[in-house]
């Protein structure tokens, strides 16, 4: 049974994001393939969502980016965590736990 596609949560994509890449630097079409294979194709990041987070998330100084050539050797931009982006990496991570761990709360709670 194929498990249906889930839209994105408002500001988890720059999550989503910064823990691909703290398995390494990755381009943007291996970041797609990352989240979706982790997710078992629950989570798809479409290209004009990816590109503008990546973009946006450059200008703030999370990542890095630099020409590679990919493992079909084709030419390819690779995003590499900064410092900064390890921090927020982990802020985001602890923030979304704690709203995830409340909407479970939540979900089980009893009248």
């Amino acid at each position: 049974m194929q498990r249906p596609s889930l839209d994105l949560v408002r500001g988890t994509l720059d999550l989503l994001i910064l823990k691909t890449l703290t398995w390494g630097p990755l381009h943007g079409y291996a970041i797609t393939a990352a989240i979706k294979r982790s997710t078992d194709g629950a989570l798809l990041v479409e290209e004009g969502a990816l590109y503008p987070a990546l973009y946006r998330m450059e200008a703030k100084g999370w990542i890095e980016a630099e020409w590679g050539l990919s493992d079909n050797h084709r030419r390819a931009k690779y995003y590499r965590l900064t410092k900064e982006g390890r921090r927020r990496f982990r802020s985001e991570e602890t923030t979304w736990n704690a709203y995830a761990a409340a909407v479970a709360r939540l979900l089980a709670a009893a009248r």
